[in-house]
């Protein structure tokens, strides 16, 4: 098992794991990509982790939600993050950040995730005595990211190429 990195120990410290995410990204590719196996899904999310404008991302949305568990943040943010409000949207905005990384494909796979809201989502999505207000959404966003990246590299997938010039 590959020892983990810095990104990786704060998402683990809040309770996300590469196979975790690796689980939603090899759901979203096997209907397109039925050799895809779980070691190539851990590896595309691996990949996505070590892009530094990805980590930013992480640690910024991780720090938020931390801060707002030991309600450290000003009025009214607090009380928005307490309460998770619905038309905050800067949770979303943050984790497009990551999924625009491979392109469109990305952002359609993170609107579908967003809604859905499979494994590792939907338990970080409930409240309790956690806040994740930004880490659902940043873990959507990896996810699709990760499987966008397995999609760009499908070597089944078709080419098309410029018609040579008149």
């Amino acid at each position: 098992m590959k020892p983990m990195n810095g990104i990786e120990k704060w998402l683990a410290k809040r309770g996300v794991s590469v196979d975790d995410i690796a689980e939603i990204v090899y759901t979203l590719q096997r209907p397109y990509n039925p050799d895809l196996t779980m070691e190539e899904c851990q590896v595309s999310v691996r990949v996505v982790l070590e892009k530094r404008e990805v980590q930013y991302v992480l640690y910024t949305g991780i720090a938020l939600d931390e801060l707002a568990e030991r309600r450290l943040l000003p009025e009214p943010l607090q009380a928005i993050m307490e309460r998770d409000e619905s038309l905050y949207g800067v949770d979303e905005t943050l984790a497009l950040g990551i999924t625009n990384v491979y392109g469109m494909i990305g952002l359609t796979s993170f609107g579908y995730l967003d809604k859905v809201k499979p494994g590792i989502i939907r338990q970080l999505n409930i409240k309790g005595e956690k806040i994740h207000v930004f880490l659902d959404d940043l873990v959507a966003g990896l996810a699709a990211a990760a499987s966008a990246r397995i999609a760009h590299g499908d070597p089944n997938a078709n080419q098309y190429h410029l018609p040579e010039s008149q």
